[in-house]
């Protein structure tokens, strides 16, 4: 915001910042434990072939939420788990140079 002598104001325009992570990572979903749909966000920090899997608690893959190739960046994805039963479940992060895999809990 500028401010002249007249007391006319003019703002700057708006100055958009592009992150590039530096890190692979999965985040801890929120709400934990939810009912029935929650957010599921990751990050990678190169162009990689990505896989986002939900497992239950005998390792039967029940959902496949994400299986492309994507840019490095900051994504999101929502689950929805109406069609399951309650429990803990287990999403998996699968790209070319690193794998983890986090706890979550369905309560309906």
């Amino acid at each position: 915001k500028q401010i002249d002598r007249e007391g006319t104001i003019i703002y700057s325009p708006a100055i958009k910042i592009h992150f590039t992570p530096t890190v692979f990572s999965l985040a801890l979903i929120f709400p934990n434990p939810f009912n029935p749909k929650t957010i599921i966000s990751y990050q990678i920090p190169v162009n990689s072939y990505v896989t986002l899997k939900i497992f239950n608690v005998i390792g039967d893959e029940v959902a496949t939420l994400v299986n492309e190739q994507k840019d490095a960046g900051t994504y999101s994805v929502q689950f929805d788990a109406r069609q399951l039963s309650s429990g803990i479940y287990f999403y998996k992060l699968i790209t070319e140079n690193f794998t983890t895999a986090k706890k979550m809990i369905l309560m309906k």
